[in-house]
């Protein structure tokens, strides 16, 4: 039997929503748009990242590019991972140098993704600056890192795991608060 969530913490409407919202903030902060990169840390952040340049485009009539970034060999963890990790390609669309890049993800909770994240942009190119838009933040950092575009904060306890479910790789938009296994 598959766990059940503790609780629904977005279905697809509020997951929508929250997604507007957060266009609609980078719209305002970070103009000119035409210097906007967004780029979706792989694996959810990648269909997020597409979504909020969607809404920017039915907004501004600016189309964003759109980049996915894989951090599997960025990470402070990768021996514990997996011997041999998988590591997909990363697509940036354009030089980013200079540019502004909202790095994507999911959700954010001690922070080593994101910073990972931004070791891989480095060897890629040198930002002007970097921002961070996340759908749920959880808290319990262990790096001084803070999203700048924040869908919702949810206090969890380190026994709660928070799924976030999309239509291109689960068949359903939703955010789900998940017991941890023992």
């Amino acid at each position: 039997m598959a766990d059940q969530p503790k609780a629904i913490l977005m279905n697809g409407e509020t997951m929508q929503r929250s997604l507007t919202r957060m266009a609609h903030e980078i719209i305002e902060r970070d103009e000119p748009l035409s210097d906007v990169v967004l780029v979706g840390i792989r694996r959810r952040g990648l269909p997020l990242a597409r979504r909020l340049a969607g809404i920017i485009m039915r907004n501004e009539q600016v189309e964003i590019p759109v980049g996915e970034l894989d951090i599997s060999l960025y990470r402070d963890d990768l021996s514990r991972i997996s011997e041999r990790p998988r590591v997909s390609d990363t697509v940036m669309p354009c030089d980013i140098t200079g540019k502004t890049i909202v790095l994507v993800d999911d959700v954010i909770f001690t922070g080593r993704t994101a910073r990972a994240a931004m070791d891989a942009l480095m060897d890629i190119g040198r930002p002007g600056r970097i921002r961070l838009a996340v759908l749920i933040d959880r808290g319990h950092r262990d790096l001084p890192i803070r999203p700048d575009f924040v869908g919702k904060n949810v206090p969890t306890s380190m026994k709660e795991r928070v799924h976030v479910q999309v239509e291109e790789y689960d068949g359903a938009n939703a955010v789900l608060l998940m017991e941890s296994p023992s």
